[in-house]
C-alpha cells in the first residue's frame, strides 16, 4: 500500500475506534489519524506474531481493516490511560 492509502486507512480506523470506544479524548483529527496509522501497524504486527498470518494484505482486504481497527482500539486505550494521568 502507498503512503496515501496508509493515511486514509489510519484516519478511518482511528475514527471507527473512537466510535467503538466513545469518550472524551484530547486531540483532533491529526491525533486520530496518527493513532489509526500506528494501530494499523500494531494490528498487522500482532496478527503476524500471534496468528502467523500476513494481516495487512491490501487496502480492500477485511483482514487489513480488522487488524487496523483492533490495533487502533489498543492504542486508543493506552492513549487514554496516559492522558488521564496528566
Amino acid at each position: 500500500m502507498g503512503i496515501l492509502a496508509w493515511i486514509l486507512l489510519g484516519l478511518l480506523a482511528g475514527i471507527i475506534a473512537k466510535m467503538l470506544m466513545p469518550g472524551k479524548d484530547p486531540g483532533g483529527i491529526i491525533v486520530t489519524t496518527l493513532i489509526g496509522i500506528a494501530g494499523a501497524l500494531l494490528g498487522g504486527w500482532l496478527g503476524k506474531v500471534i496468528f502467523h498470518v500476513d494481516s495487512v494484505d491490501g487496502f480492500f482486504e477485511v483482514s487489513t481493516w480488522i487488524a487496523a481497527i483492533v490495533g487502533s482500539l489498543i492504542l486508543l486505550l493506552v492513549f487514554r490511560l496516559f492522558a488521564r494521568h496528566r
